[in-house]
């Protein structure tokens, strides 16, 4: 189901159940899992693996070299799991030798049009970046974290699981999760409380989480002594362990 205009590379591996549309470049190095879908005037160039099911709207660029001036040429790669939709105009880097040496996406993630994803980033499960929205390089962000459009996060930092980065928003500090952000720079505006309602918690738990976050983020003072008045909620809600040790492994620090 290769399109004769398309152009694929001999040592490109392609699964027999997948569909690759016209002007479409494959290059080498590059794999592709069962059941997914290439559109037309795509680029791939590897190394790159992409997994099974995936959705890759037309003039997406997948697998280039990485933006950055130290590369020069080493072997890094770009790996992606199952059930991703690219759509089109997304740009996706390859990693580099010096943060690791591959960017990767994991599963379920819906990365609109006009997306950047640079070097070394790790995004988990279940993302959603809306339109144009990008990343720098080497930035983790968590299961279930949204950018809004436009939003841009910096460097080195990360986005926790659940959190939301609001419209035209630039992150240059950590995210801890299930929080929202906004602004530019953006600042804590709260938990993410309707998002979590949509994904299931309890209320229960997300009153624990905004006792924490205000405990914590909102107040001044010292963190440790903040951190022991939540020793209640930390054995009861394994959400706020989580909040509370992404903000204490923080290096660049969080907004706030």
């Amino acid at each position: 189901m290769i399109h004769a205009t398309a152009i694929v590379d001999p040592s490109a591996e392609i699964a027999d159940s997948c569909e690759i549309g016209p002007y479409t470049v494959v290059g080498p190095d590059v794999t592709i899992g069962e059941g997914s879908w290439v559109g037309p005037h795509v680029v791939l160039k590897g190394p790159t693996t992409i997994g099974k099911n995936n959705k890759i709207y037309q003039f997406a660029s997948v697998g280039e070299d990485p933006q950055d001036l130290k590369y020069a040429g080493e072997p890094t790669r770009l790996e992606i799991g199952d059930n991703n939709i690219i759509r089109e105009y997304a740009t996706i880097n390859r990693g580099t030798a010096g943060g690791g040496a591959v960017t990767r996406i994991g599963n379920h993630n819906l990365l609109m049009a006009y997306i950047h994803i640079a070097h070394d980033c790790q995004i988990a499960n279940h993302t959603i970046f809306s339109n144009g929205a990008s990343l720098a390089g080497h930035v983790n962000v968590g299961e279930h974290a949204i950018l809004a459009g436009f939003a841009c996060v910096h460097q080195f930092c990360s986005v926790g699981e659940h959190a939301f980065v609001g419209l035209n928003s630039v992150a240059n500090r950590d995210v801890p999760p299930f929080m929202m952000v906004v602004g530019n720079y953006a600042q804590a505006k709260g938990i993410n409380k309707n998002g979590l309602r949509r994904r299931g918690f309890d209320d229960d738990a997300i009153s624990a989480l905004h006792r924490a976050y205000m405990t914590v983020v909102r107040q001044k003072g010292q963190r440790d002594a903040a951190v022991a008045s939540l020793k209640s909620e930390i054995d009861t809600y394994p959400e706020v362990k989580r909040f509370l040790d992404f903000i204490e492994d923080s290096e660049r620090g969080i907004v706030r």
